[in-house]
C-alpha cells in the first residue's frame, strides 16, 4: 500500500539546479556517446563535465560538500542523462549509489574517503566472490569482482565479501570498503551493450581490510547501519530497494532518447519505404505507434517515481519498510525495464530497418538499454515471483534481496 505521508524533499530550487545541470550535459553527451562507446570507458570529457556540475555528488554527504539529495531527484537526474549517452548515465548511476553505500560505513571510513577529496569517487559490486581470513582488527580479503561499473574512474570500491570468525567460518555477508590502490583491474567488458561503462573485473589479493571498513549487508538490510549520524534521511533509505531501483533511471531515460531519435527523424519528413505514404507522421500507424510508445515511457516513469517516494517517504519516517513494499519496488524495477523496453521496441518498428544502421544512434540505444535492463537485479521474472509471493503471504522467497 502507498504510503501517503509526504517525504521531506531536497529543496526545490536544489532539485531543480541538479535537474537543470543533468539537461544542459545531455549535448555533449550525446555528442560524446559514439566516442565513449569506442573506447569502452566514459569519456573522460563527459567525467570532468559530470564533476563540474557536481553529479557524483549527487549522495555524498553535506557534511563533505555533497548534495545529499533524495532518490527521486536522483532517479530524474539519472534518466535524463541517459538521453545523452546511456553508458554515462549507467557509470554515474553506479558511482552515486556506491558512494551512498560509503556513507553508510562509520565516520572513520567516511572520513577515509572524502576528507581529502569531496570529489571522491566509489564503483562496487555486492556479490561476495571472494574469501577472508580473520586476523586482528579487521579480515583479509581474496577475490575477483566482475562488472564492476565505473572503476576506470574510481578511487574506492564496495565489494561483497564473506565475514568469518577466527576458525574461519563464514558468520556474515559484508561490504568491504576498499581504495582501488589495492586492487587491481583487469580487462574483461567486451559486450554487446553498455560498452562505455567499463564494467570491467576488480582483483584484490591478500588484502586487509579494517574493522571499520567492513559493513555487514544482512544487517543493512534491516535497517541497522553503523553511521553515526542518525539524522541524515537519505541514508535511512531501504537497502535493497535503493540498490535495484537506481538501475530502473537509465531505462526510462534511454527509451526517451530513441523517442528523440525517432521524433526528430519524423521531423524531417521521412517516409515509408514501399508504400504511398511520403511522410510517415501522416500514417495512422505511425501515429498509434507514437503514442503507444511515449504512453509507455510514462508509465515506466509512473511506476518509477512511485517507487522512488515510498524509498523516500519511509527513510523520512524513520522507519523500516515493510516487507510487502519493498517487494514492490523490486517489482516496479522489473516493470519499468519492461515498459521501457516494449517502447523502444515500437520506435524501432517506426524507424525500420535503418535503425540497425551504425551510423544511426538509435541501433546504440537499443543495444544499451537490452543489456542494462537485464541485469540480475532487475529480472521482471524474479521481480514477479518475489512480489506475488509477498502478496499471497508464502514465507519461502526466492531471493534475500527484498
Amino acid at each position: 500500500m502507498t504510503t501517503t505521508a509526504a517525504a521531506p524533499q531536497t529543496t526545490a530550487a536544489s532539485a531543480s539546479a541538479l535537474k537543470e545541470s543533468a539537461a544542459a550535459l545531455v549535448p555533449l553527451l550525446r555528442e560524446n556517446a559514439a566516442r565513449t562507446e569506442a573506447d569502452r570507458r566514459v569519456a573522460e570529457e563527459n567525467i570532468a563535465a559530470l564533476t563540474e556540475a557536481g553529479l557524483f555528488r549527487l549522495t555524498v554527504p553535506q557534511r563533505f560538500g555533497g548534495h545529499e539529495t533524495d532518490f527521486r531527484t536522483f532517479l530524474e537526474v539519472t534518466s535524463e542523462l541517459a538521453r545523452g549517452c546511456g553508458s554515462t548515465a549507467w557509470v554515474t548511476t553506479l558511482v552515486n549509489i556506491c558512494n551512498w553505500m560509503a556513507a553508510l560505513y562509520p565516520e572513520q571510513a567516511q572520513q577515509e574517503v572524502w576528507g581529502e577529496n569531496p570529489d571522491a569517487r566509489v564503483c562496487g559490486v555486492l556479490a561476495p566472490s571472494a574469501t577472508s581470513r580473520a586476523v586482528e582488527g579487521g579480515l583479509v580479503v581474496t577475490g575477483r569482482w566482475g562488472f564492476a561499473s565505473g572503476s576506470l574512474h574510481s578511487q574506492w570500491a564496495v565489494l561483497g565479501i564473506p565475514v568469518v570468525d577466527a576458525d574461519g567460518q563464514q558468520i556474515d555477508q559484508g561490504s568491504a570498503l576498499i581504495p582501488m590502490s589495492d586492487l587491481t583491474l583487469e580487462d574483461t567488458w567486451y559486450v554487446a551493450g553498455m560498452r562505455g561503462t567499463g564494467s570491467n573485473t576488480l582483483v584484490a589479493d591478500e588484502v586487509f581490510v579494517p574493522a571499520h571498513r567492513i559493513l555487514s549487508v544482512t544487517q543493512g538490510m534491516q535497517g541497522i547501519l553503523p553511521t553515526e549520524h542518525k539524522d541524515e534521511v537519505l541514508y535511512r533509505s531501504a537497502l535493497i530497494p535503493v540498490l535495484a531501483l537506481v538501475l530502473a533511471g537509465p531505462q526510462v531515460g534511454l527509451a526517451q532518447a530513441g523517442m528523440d531519435v525517432v521524433t526528430a527523424s519524423l521531423a524531417k519528413g521521412k517516409g515509408i519505404s514501399y508504400t504511398f505514404y511520403e511522410r510517415a507522421s501522416e500514417s495512422p500507424s505511425t501515429q498509434i505507434q507514437m503514442a503507444e510508445a511515449a504512453q509507455l515511457i510514462d508509465t515506466a516513469r509512473l511506476h518509477l517515481m512511485r517507487a522512488a517516494e515510498d524509498i523516500d517517504t519511509w527513510a523520512a519516517r524513520g522507519e523500516q519498510m515493510p516487507f510487502e513494499t519493498r517487494a514492490r519496488v523490486r517489482m516496479d524495477t522489473g516493470y519499468v525495464a519492461r515498459r521501457s523496453r516494449e517502447a523502444l521496441d515500437l520506435l524501432l518498428s517506426v524507424q525500420g530497418a535503418g535503425s540497425f544502421a551504425e551510423a544511426n544512434p538509435l541501433q546504440r540505444i537499443w543495444r544499451d538499454q537490452e543489456t542494462g535492463s537485464r541485469h540480475a537485479v532487475i529480472n521482471p521474472a524474479i521481480a514477479g515471483e518475489l512480489y506475488g509471493r509477498a502478496l499471497l503471504g508464502i514465507e519461502e522467497q526466492v531471493t534475500p534481496l527484498i
